[in-house]
């Protein structure tokens, strides 16, 4: 009798796909980092445009986008800009979990680039988790997840303890992608 398969999940595929990067010492390239943004997307429930991941420019001064693809070459964050969500993550290395993202003020530039379709509306932030990349205790960038919607209820569930610590894990597991 064969024995029986397990289905991987997200969190294991993502595992697989971070080592698999690092053994082959070329990082994180953008077909694998594809392949982790539709992993975490499942994982959270989420879209895939309302996912991000930021990277810390060696010097530490600016986080710039690694994910969404289109925010690459435009969308960095000085280290220095005031009540950005990803600038606080980093620089006080803890996670953090906001349910009514519009009544935190936070710059909303990125937000108002559209990563979708060109008939899709562009959706303002609702509810948003933020965790930090942390190499040997040094933050080297930041994901986030987000919910995307006209209002609260439109962007889906509020974030959950358990959302927040799923973040974390798959925060320390992408982390090692990001060795320099």
């Amino acid at each position: 009798m064969p024995e029986p398969t397990t289905t991987p999940t997200p969190a294991s595929e993502i595992a697989r796909f971070v080592d698999e990067a690092v053994k082959g010492g070329k990082g994180l390239l953008e077909d694998t980092l594809l392949k982790i943004i539709k992993e975490l997307s499942k994982l959270f429930t989420v879209k895939t445009d309302e996912i991000a991941i930021l990277q810390l420019t060696p010097d530490a001064s600016t986080l710039k986008f690694v994910y969404p693809l289109k925010l690459r070459n435009v969308g960095s964050i000085p280290m220095t800009t005031a009540h950005s969500l990803a600038v606080r993550t980093a620089r006080d290395k803890r996670p953090e979990m906001i349910n009514n993202f519009p009544a935190h003020k936070h710059p909303t530039v990125f937000e108002a680039v559209s990563l979708g379709d060109k008939d899709q509306e562009k959706q303002p932030i609702q509810k948003i988790i933020s965790a930090p990349l942390l190499l040997d205790g040094k933050a080297v960038g930041v994901i986030q997840i987000s919910r995307k919607g006209k209002s609260p209820t439109t962007a889906g569930a509020d974030f959950s303890i358990r959302d927040l610590t799923a973040l974390m894990s798959t925060a320390t597991l992408l982390a090692k992608g990001f060795k320099q």
